[in-house]
């Protein structure tokens, strides 16, 4: 068994290692891989790229586009909650009720902050929506934000891919696999710290 196995057999990394799939099942994949796993989706997409599987310009607006619903949806669904009692618990709300009118005040800084910081997004933009946040300032800085973090994490990824291809070989699937789980244990971390200050 292969050093990539793991990664090989997932959907995502198979849709796109087919040679002959369209380039719209391609874009889709990565569309839907960002609402399960985005930064993970973004590096294995700048992997894809580095490898000539899909271009780049259909990586990254599949990714902006996956990013940016997905991001819109929290939103909704913090506005759901709202409304809808039952739905609530499944929200990840910050545990002070800082209030409508402090989402309402903050609501840029809060999306753009918490889109570069890992682990912040689910509890913050739910936050919004349920708090009734400006929907307008959330979309526009929601879009700008992903545009910034998108393309700086899929530039380093691709930039990590390409020195992983060309150093290590076969080994580089170990490489990737820890640069993605120290996103994600980064992410686990800060989330968890703000847990326990809040």
């Amino acid at each position: 068994m292969s050093h990539g196995a793991p990664f090989r057999s997932s959907s995502l990394y198979h849709l796109l290692s087919v040679a002959g799939a369209a380039w719209w099942s391609k874009g889709l994949a990565v569309i839907l891989g960002t609402f399960i796993l985005e930064d993970a989706t973004t590096m294995i997409a700048a992997m894809a790229v580095d490898e000539g599987r899909i271009t780049v310009t259909l990586a990254l607006i599949s990714l902006y586009i996956g990013v940016a619903v997905g991001d819109l949806g929290l939103y909704g669904l913090g506005a759901i909650g709202a409304k809808w009692p039952p739905a609530r618990r499944w929200l990840t709300l910050p545990r002070h009720d800082k209030g409508r009118s402090w989402f309402h005040r903050n609501v840029v800084r809060t999306v753009v902050i918490s889109r570069f910081i890992p682990g912040a997004r689910l509890p913050l933009y739910t936050a919004c929506g349920f708090f009734r946040a400006p929907f307008g300032s959330f979309a526009a800085s929601a879009v700008v934000a992903t545009l910034i973090w998108t393309s700086l994490l899929f530039s380093v990824s691709l930039h990590v891919g390409g020195w992983l291809s060309a150093h290590m070989a076969s080994w580089r699937w170990f490489g990737i696999a820890g640069f993605i789980l120290t996103i994600l244990f980064v992410g686990r971390l800060i989330a968890r710290f703000q847990t326990f200050s809040d």
